[in-house]
């Protein structure tokens, strides 16, 4: 039997028909340009509000961890020794992201963990999808002034909207917080009436319409 599947062709698809993917990602550094490396990736998979799927896994980045970056995760050299390569679990991830014209990808200051898949998918010659992205980040600056959220980090808006779980610095609960964040983020949509994945994307880009001047650095 064929079961029909959502799809982002239909761009008057509703949000709450639609697929969101959340990921965050641990790394040891600042940008994969500079030598970084992957140490874990966490993803929720969404749909109307339900979470239908989660992706964990740790990353061995070929490169000690910075005592900083320990730090900050938690996340040690031992804890990554017998993970596998981003080699290794692009394939499986790819997979659990799903179509690109099926799945919208969702990410907080999405540039960082995209700029860090998309490198690593280069790397080993992996073609990189198409996805739609949408950032929180950018979402959050055209919904909240700054009367309500001082900055628009993911700790900031996480309290803003009492999430379930606060972000720590590990990509599954900052995953996990993000859902929550993108999910106080879609009921002020309604107020703009936006309930579509085109309007929503066409509301993204009419820069008349973001409530907060965009401040350096307030990630």
């Amino acid at each position: 039997m064929n079961v029909a599947r959502n799809s982002l062709d239909d761009k008057s698809q509703y949000l709450h028909q639609t697929t969101f993917v959340v990921l965050d990602l641990e790394t040891t550094g600042a940008s994969p340009k500079i030598g970084a490396g992957i140490t874990e990736i966490g993803a929720v998979k969404v749909r109307g509000g339900e979470v239908i799927g989660i992706f964990e896994t740790f990353i061995n980045p070929g490169e000690s961890i910075p005592a900083y970056i320990t730090v900050l995760t938690g996340i040690t050299d031992e804890m990554v020794l017998d993970a596998p390569t981003i080699e290794h679990v692009l394939p499986s991830l790819f997979e659990f992201l799903g179509h690109e014209n099926e799945t919208v990808v969702v990410a907080h200051n999405a540039p960082f963990d995209l700029g860090f898949l998309k490198a690593a998918a280069e790397t080993h010659e992996y073609l990189w999808p198409k996805y739609q992205v949408l950032d929180t980040v950018k979402l959050a600056r055209h919904l909240l002034t700054r009367d309500e959220v001082y900055d628009c980090k993911l700790s900031t808006l996480a309290q803003f909207f009492e999430t379930p779980v606060q972000p720590t610095h590990r990509a599954l609960d900052d995953a996990h917080s993000t859902v929550a964040v993108l999910h106080g983020l879609f009921e002020r949509l309604g107020s703009f009436e936006v309930d579509t994945v085109e309007k929503l994307f066409a509301f993204l880009a009419d820069k008349k319409k973001r409530l907060r001047e965009k401040i350096p650095k307030e990630f």
